[in-house]
């Protein structure tokens, strides 16, 4: 099979028969456009209105609802934290273990050895009174260490 070769001669009539195409079909969209509106004013005046009292709806619901909810910033229950002597580096751990991170991965993240993560992880488990990792994520919610 041959295979044809490009040559700039052709690419410039490849652009100009675009350009002439991209032109005729804007030309058509727009005498539709201007046939849609001579025929169909009454339905367009219509569409105006409705996309006017849309955006003023939005505008004055959002002006009014805006200051109604604030969210609280999460305080992480400090009273439970100090009653159960969670530290920060292991409320810290605690929250990657509920990201679902592993040993390895928090380590990492917190830059600090693996060792280190499996120490404050029983020390979690032993705080909590949980035996794996979804019992002290689950408990830790309750008590609203977590968000």
């Amino acid at each position: 099979m041959r295979r044809l070769r490009s040559s700039p001669a052709m690419w410039k009539h490849a652009v100009l028969y675009g350009t002439l195409l991209a032109a005729a079909a804007w030309l058509l969209q727009w005498l539709d456009y201007q046939r849609l509106a001579r025929t169909q004013w009454a339905e367009f005046q219509l569409a105006l209105v409705a996309a006017a009292f849309l955006a003023l709806g939005v505008f004055v619901g959002a002006r009014l609802f805006a200051g109604l909810r604030r969210p609280q910033a999460f305080d992480g229950n400090p009273q439970a934290q100090a009653s159960l002597g969670i530290s920060e580096r292991e409320l810290e751990v605690l929250k990657e273990i509920a990201a679902g991170h592993s040993n390895k991965e928090i380590a990492a993240r917190l830059h600090i050895a693996p060792s280190t993560v499996k120490t404050h992880v029983a020390s979690l488990y032993a705080k909590l009174g949980a035996r794996r990792r979804t019992d002290a994520t689950r408990r830790a919610r309750e008590l609203g260490l977590l968000a």
